[in-house]
């Protein structure tokens, strides 16, 4: 059989289930998806027209449904969620992993939460209510209480027996916390070092006692760097008496990552996301939060009309001048960007730290030292060979070896200014970097060009 992508492959499964419904082929579709792994029946869903989606849904088995339902996007689930008859919501959502479900309940509104909360069973209903009573964004938001915990008195025999009959019931049963009588975190075990112990070793003998752990309060994207660096595949998570209260799982890190990259990407380009996904938020909301950005950008650039009014006289002698503004401003814009790109990320990702920032600085701006070299060479001769003026094109190239080495610097320097006075610098540092290029290089271009011109 020909191989295919895994995109191919989910592409060809919603054509084939859109086509199945669409003929009200139900027993079809319901056959379609039985070999079809739970994540990639969720991108098949997601990809329907929206009045398909319930339908499709309501073809897979309970048990099927409540793997399923953590998969989708937060709107797509909010839309099943109102499509459902109220049982159908009770069954799914009830035996939904607490982390899920609270993620779940963080986008739906007030109203609908405060229903499938009354519907939830004692005991889930308190596990959320406990999710949801920590800050968002948090460790304590994010875990999951469904993790496996033994005392150091237990064997590893009478381990291994609990396990069994638990394990369905956790989220992972790869690593195992030790806890003594007040709940406190005192240990920790895989499961490989529970399979080669004797079975009459006790827990105590064979754990490890030095455990990493995060609070309830730590910030999510510290969660996840500090899975990401031990390479865990779950991190305790202990409250402000070192009680164990959950784990973060790999699975739910991940989408810290995409969620946290993404509200990177957004603030490079001047643009809050507050969390939404973009594509799916309000336009008025979309427009309401560009504007502010391009409103500052665009009075603070009325600075460059004034410089260049300012300099009318060397305009008018040599008009020549004039069309090589938006080459400079440009390029310099272009090498601010990549300087302040590379350091935004270095200080997301802590490779690169605030004490690091002089030196940082220094090589950026010998990097714009050698970009202005050679950019200055090349528009040398290209501004001879358009103008004809040996002045003009070596003015031009003199200011785009200054432009350059202005952008490295600022676009190197604001991102850690900022990150010091407690601003987000990707929010921050495009906005800056552009108007200090713009206004900067065209003060620097038209003296640099009368300074030199005057020796005409």
């Amino acid at each position: 059989m020909q191989s295919r992508s895994r995109q191919e492959l989910q592409e060809l499964v919603r054509e084939q289930l859109q086509v199945l419904l669409e003929q009200e082929n139900f027993q079809g579709a319901k056959a379609l998806l039985v070999p079809v792994q739970f994540a990639d029946i969720t991108e098949a869903i997601e990809g329907l027209p929206e009045a398909m989606q319930a339908i499709a849904f309501r073809l897979l088995s309970k048990e099927e449904a409540i793997e399923v339902f953590e998969y989708p996007d937060p709107s797509v689930q909010q839309t099943l969620v109102e499509d459902f008859k109220r049982q159908d919501v009770q069954y799914i959502v009830d035996r939904m992993s607490p982390d899920d479900r609270a993620r779940l309940f963080d986008e739906l509104p007030a109203k609908v939460v405060r229903r499938l909360l009354q519907q939830l069973s004692p005991l889930e209903r308190d596990a959320t209510a406990l999710l949801l009573g920590y800050t968002p964004n948090t460790a304590g938001r994010i875990m999951t209480p469904e993790y496996l915990s033994l005392k150091e008195n237990v064997t590893v025999a009478q381990a291994l027996e609990q396990i069994r009959s638990l394990a369905n019931l956790r989220e992972t049963i790869y690593y195992m916390y030790v806890i003594d009588d007040a709940s406190r975190l005192t240990g920790i075990l895989s499961l490989r070092d529970l399979i080669v112990a004797q079975p009459d070793q006790t827990i105590g003998s064979i754990m490890t006692r030095e455990v990493v752990f995060v609070n309830t309060n730590t910030d999510q994207e510290e969660v996840a760097r500090t899975i990401q660096h031990y390479d865990f595949m779950a991190i305790p998570v202990v409250d402000t008496e070192q009680r164990l209260v959950g784990i973060v799982t790999v699975d739910d890190v991940l989408d810290i990552l995409e969620q946290e990259t993404t509200e990177d990407i957004h603030a490079l380009g001047g643009l809050e996301s507050g969390g939404d996904n973009y594509f799916q938020t309000n336009l008025f909301t979309v427009a309401r939060k560009r504007v502010v950005w391009l409103l500052i950008l665009l009075v603070t650039n009325s600075a460059t009309a004034a410089v260049i009014t300012n300099q009318e006289d060397i305009l008018e002698k040599v008009v020549a001048l004039t069309a090589f503004i938006p080459l400079l401003i440009d390029t310099g814009g272009n090498v601010g960007a990549q300087s302040s790109t590379v350091v935004i990320r270095g200080l997301n990702t802590e490779e690169v730290r605030p004490k690091e920032a002089l030196g940082i600085v220094k090589r950026e701006a010998i990097a714009g030292i050698l970009l202005g070299t050679m950019l200055g060479i090349v528009v040398v001769i290209w501004a001879f060979f358009l103008q004809g003026n040996w002045l003009v094109a070596i003015a031009v190239g003199i200011s785009l070896f200054s432009i350059c080495i202005l952008a490295s610097v600022s676009g190197s320097a604001l991102p850690f200014l900022f990150r010091s006075l407690g601003l987000d610098p990707a929010l921050m540092s495009a906005p800056f970097i552009t108007t200090a290029v713009d206004v900067l290089g065209v003060l620097i271009y038209l003296n640099i060009a009368r300074w030199i011109l005057s020796f005409s």
